[in-house]
């Protein structure tokens, strides 16, 4: 009779925890969606730059100032002492040069230190002292927030025309940056020519037209379907079937970290954008359809390099992160504000 008793004890257990679970779980997603409806929340913390040679303090400037730059690029870094060396040389090299060709081209190399343990803040400040606080600034993040959170700060407080995200492993020739800004220049200068002549402003910049361009990496799927292991290619098509649930079709490879925006597009999306992590570029596709704001896809060099943070571990991550986008924007919690 005690057995039965006690078996019957740990079937209502199973029972409870059958039906709690997903109430639990459900709760969860409800109050952290509702808790990120004000988007600002988390990232309107007063950003400066110290420039390491006087120690002194350099204002920040915002996505609402005017353009000071031509090109802005934005690089979020965690934990990357080892990689980022190598990308900002390389990235630096291709500046100067441009830089010495074209006395019109003007830059700036925006580092964001996501809450690193590492020695990435000294390699990013080693980097302003060569080149000056002019050309190369850091930001530093109190903690680790993630790749969106990062890359929204840095994009926030950037001064270009046009801004490019670019990872810190150096896994995308820099030089490709200009395929995306070739096609974003071409629609602006479309968009210019079908304007009226009376209405043209002489001042028309290219920053002034919204567009995004995506770098890609699909036209190299094929091969890289070959070399991965099974479940790792399970796992992509699985994550891309979610995406075109999510944001729907339009652009193939949403996860490269290479994509440029012009100005007033940066200022849309990445005002309103909320993930932090690493479903952020599928937010990014959503809102560019809200907004109605012009996307490209351009096929990049990229060669896959060692000490990737993404795993089967960030599958947890990615899952929570797309629930929440849907809830928010399905459920109109997270007002999108123009």
């Amino acid at each position: 009779m005690g057995n039965l008793r006690f078996l019957f004890k740990i079937l209502d257990f199973l029972v409870a925890s059958t039906l709690l679970f997903p109430f639990g779980f459900l709760s969860a997603f409800f109050l952290e969606t509702f808790r990120r409806r004000h988007n600002s929340a988390h990232v309107e913390a007063s950003a400066i730059f110290e420039d390491p040679k006087s120690l002194k303090q350099v204002p920040c400037p915002c996505i609402f100032d005017p353009a000071e730059k031509y090109l802005s690029l934005v690089i979020p870094a965690f934990n990357e002492e080892h990689r980022l060396p190598v990308a900002l040389d390389a990235t630096m090299n291709y500046l100067l040069k441009r830089a010495a060709k074209d006395e019109s081209f003007s830059y700036e190399v925006v580092i964001v230190d996501d809450g690193s343990s590492d020695g990435t803040k000294k390699v990013a400040f080693d980097f302003v002292k060569k080149y000056g606080i002019d050309n190369v600034r850091v930001i530093l993040l109190d903690e680790n927030h993630g790749k969106g959170e990062a890359t929204r700060k840095g994009m926030l407080h950037s001064r270009g025309e046009l801004l490019l995200m670019l990872d810190a492993d150096g896994a995308t020739k820099v030089t490709d940056l200009e395929k995306l800004e070739n096609q974003i220049c071409a629609i602006v200068r479309k968009e210019y020519s079908t304007r009226d002549p009376a209405a043209r402003d002489t001042n028309f910049r290219v920053s002034d037209v919204p567009v995004v361009a995506f770098g890609s990496r699909a036209h190299l799927e094929e091969k890289a379907l070959a070399k991965r292991k099974r479940y790792r290619n399970f796992l992509m098509k699985g994550f891309h079937f979610v995406v075109l649930l999510t944001a729907g079709p339009g652009v193939r490879d949403t996860q490269c970290g290479f994509k440029m925006f012009t100005r007033s597009a940066a200022r849309k999306l990445f005002t309103n954008i909320r993930l932090k992590r690493w479903c952020f570029d599928v937010e990014l596709v959503y809102l560019c359809k809200w907004f109605g704001i012009q996307m490209l896809e351009t096929s990049i060099n990229w060669s896959e390099i060692p000490g990737s943070k993404v795993s089967v571990l960030s599958l947890p991550n990615i899952v929570w992160e797309l629930t929440l986008m849907t809830i928010g924007y399905r459920s109109r919690m997270w007002k999108i504000s123009s």
